[in-house]
């Protein structure tokens, strides 16, 4: 077998791998070359029909990445598939109820939906019979309890609340004018200032979201006094105009030895993470969340910029044949996490309707995928695990070499 391999005699090898494989890097070069082939769907079976929901002006590239995203699974799984897309102008209730009804007369049951927050809305008040996957949303941003739709998102939360286990005072958050932006902006400063007490939702940093309010498309600068001097806050919201942060950074002694948390994509936090560096803010460490877990930031910005860097990332468990599959396509599914969650919800959708193992053992719980945390380091060249920091010990150890030197 491996000599058909390494003569290029590839379809003398898949006429002899015609079940699983013993090796384990052959078994995985079967697979992959059968999905790119579509030699699977000849196998007689139960045809598995999948919709596409997609509002292609909210979602731009993701109309079409999401879609390659499902196809590129289904084109793994030896089953005969459906997938239609159906592209609707808007996420209006009227709009989503009118695609849901005739997703439904198309025989079609299950439907995945890259939406906002809106169209998640419009979906739960529609009230279909259809099961619907959001890949675009968290439970946490929606209230239903219907069993038919099931939510895909990661939580930023739950990244928020194991990142600010890394953080020292003062806190100094960047973050854009988005809604996703101060929404998390404020869920970090009321998780910071009350590490002791009962923590905030995600809905009360929604509520308060509606008053702040931008002008000219200028930053604005809140800066948070708390009486504590462990929880001291300085925060900043910088527009997509802003490219010099000088007069916030530069001998700015409130900001020394803190924690900076940014909440912007990925190019805005390479400009802050260099002019950190620039100004000599001496930052104690980042943070940021999944929005930051990105290759791009290994070659926007120099190591020194980024060694004291800590990144939450929830895309934990990669397929190799899936991987390549979906490169073959121009999807990323490594990287992006609504390509990722978009596959991860083809998975659970294909288990459904063919009862066949799930490739992916992400858990659903309460209509939700629950996906792990992992804390990375942006390192030379590739994103490494993060060993926690014991900074009491730290401020120990330079306690005593102060008091030896003395």
């Amino acid at each position: 077998m491996q000599n058909y391999l390494d003569n290029g005699m590839i379809f003398s090898f898949l006429a002899r791998a015609n079940k699983k494989l013993d090796n384990a890097e052959q078994d995985e070069i079967r697979v992959l070359n059968i999905s790119i082939l579509n030699l699977g769907s000849q196998i007689i079976s139960n045809e598995v029909k999948i919709a596409m929901l997609l509002p292609y002006e909210k979602i731009g590239k993701y109309a079409s990445s999401t879609t390659n995203a499902a196809f590129a699974y289904l084109m793994t799984r030896s089953h005969p598939f459906v997938l239609k897309s159906y592209k609707i102008e808007n996420e209006d209730e009227d709009e989503i109820r009118r695609a849901l009804s005739l997703i439904e007369s198309d025989g079609f049951s299950y439907v995945i939906a890259p939406l906002t927050q809106q169209g998640a809305q419009s979906v739960i008040n529609a009230g279909s019979d259809l099961n619907v996957y959001i890949p675009t949303i968290n439970n946490k941003d929606v209230s239903t309890n219907s069993p038919r739709i099931v939510f895909g998102a990661i939580d930023y939360k739950a990244q928020v609340d194991l990142l600010m286990k890394e953080a020292v005072s003062p806190l100094v958050i960047f973050s854009d004018t988005s809604s996703t932006g101060k929404k998390l902006a404020l869920y970090e400063e009321e998780i910071f200032k009350y590490t002791t007490q009962i923590k905030p939702t995600m809905d009360d940093a929604q509520e308060q979201v509606q008053n702040i309010k931008f002008f000219n498309e200028e930053e604005r600068v809140e800066e948070v006094k708390v009486l504590n001097k462990e929880h001291e806050i300085i925060k900043y919201y910088i527009s997509g105009i802003t490219t010099n942060l000088e007069k916030h950074l530069k001998e700015n002694e409130k900001i020394i030895n803190a924690t900076f948390f940014i909440n912007t994509p990925i190019v805005k936090s390479g400009m802050i993470m260099s002019q950190l560096t620039l100004y000599d803010a001496n930052a104690t460490n980042v943070l940021s969340t999944q929005v930051n877990y990105d290759p791009l930031l290994l070659s926007m910005t120099q190591y020194s910029d980024r060694k004291d860097m800590v990144v939450a990332n929830s895309i934990t468990q990669n397929n190799n044949i899936l991987t390549e599959t979906n490169s073959l396509l121009g999807s990323d599914i490594v990287y992006d996490w609504i390509n990722y969650a978009t596959t991860i919800g083809v998975d659970y959708i294909f288990n459904q309707l063919t009862n066949e193992d799930r490739e992916y053992d992400v858990k659903l719980q309460d209509n939700q995928m629950q996906y792990d945390i992992e804390l990375l380091q942006p390192s030379v060249s590739r994103f490494i695990k993060y060993a926690h920091v014991d900074r009491t010990v730290l401020e120990d150890e330079e306690l005593i070499k102060e008091k030896t030197q003395n």
